[in-house]
């Protein structure tokens, strides 16, 4: 069976609560769209854990990038932060949870900082998976087959990377893409549809599937935007969907 759930954002219980229900077999394989870290203090535990499942298959996600460029190792080489202040990046990751991250990297032993950093680095942008014949296209946030098409006008992605981990534009009508169905996370769907808790959205060719996973236990987001987060996962071959707040699941 393939999986797929995006943006755990350091949420160690919801993130466990997801692998009891889908209880992974070794001819199973799990795909994670990116942003493991930050908001929540489990992140590096979560990559780590990550990092050993020999069916587990990750996405970068802005996140990761921010933080690879905070610590002084971009995912893009040294030409990506020349220029930027070290201070200025790091106040961009902290302002985007970075900090809960950072205080558990800064006790975590040389040699397994220098392997989490191999893997964040080798972790591609977009995957394509088909499953009983119908071809996917997993992304963080953007497919960079529509990078050449969204460069032209001006914005501020200045590399593929940046566009495919940043930008929001798989949420939006227009971002379809030809024979693929697109399933994407970094845009909590509260903000795609007002469903109460946070579901995964499905219209056409797209799928997204980040219900707030980042935002605190049992605590809606704001008087704004009355949704409570959870993390979700889906199951590609029947569309079944998981999520870590279910009615009579117990929240351990």
């Amino acid at each position: 069976m393939t999986y797929v759930l995006s943006d755990i954002h350091g949420n160690m219980r919801r993130f466990h609560s997801i692998l009891r229900q889908i209880d992974l077999k070794s001819e199973d394989t799990l795909y994670i769209l990116g942003d493991v870290i930050d908001r929540h203090p489990h992140g590096i535990k979560i990559l780590r854990e990550i990092m050993a499942m020999p069916n587990a298959k990750m996405l970068l996600g802005n996140h990761e990038y921010m933080m690879l460029r905070a610590i002084g190792e971009p995912y893009d080489g040294p030409e990506d932060i020349r220029g930027r202040e070290p201070d200025e990046l790091l106040r961009l990751w902290y302002r985007n949870g970075g900090d809960a991250t950072h205080h558990f990297w800064k006790h975590t032993r040389l040699v397994v900082r220098a392997e989490i950093l191999d893997y964040l680095k080798s972790l591609p942008l977009n995957i394509d998976v088909v499953v009983d014949g119908t071809p996917y296209k997993l992304v963080h946030a953007a497919a960079l087959d529509r990078y050449e098409e969204y460069v032209p006008e001006g914005h501020d992605q200045e590399t593929q990377t940046h566009f495919a981990v940043w930008n929001r534009e798989a949420s939006l009508d227009y971002a379809r893409l030809d024979g693929y169905t697109l399933v994407f996370g970094h845009t909590p769907t509260c903000y795609i549809t007002m469903d109460n808790p946070m579901c995964i959205w499905r219209e056409g060719q797209r799928i997204g599937i980040d219900c707030g996973a980042g935002w605190p236990d049992e605590q809606k987001i704001s008087w704004m935007m009355p949704t409570n987060g959870r993390l979700a996962c889906l199951r590609l071959e029947d569309m079944k969907e998981f999520y870590s707040e279910e009615p009579g699941l117990e929240l351990i």
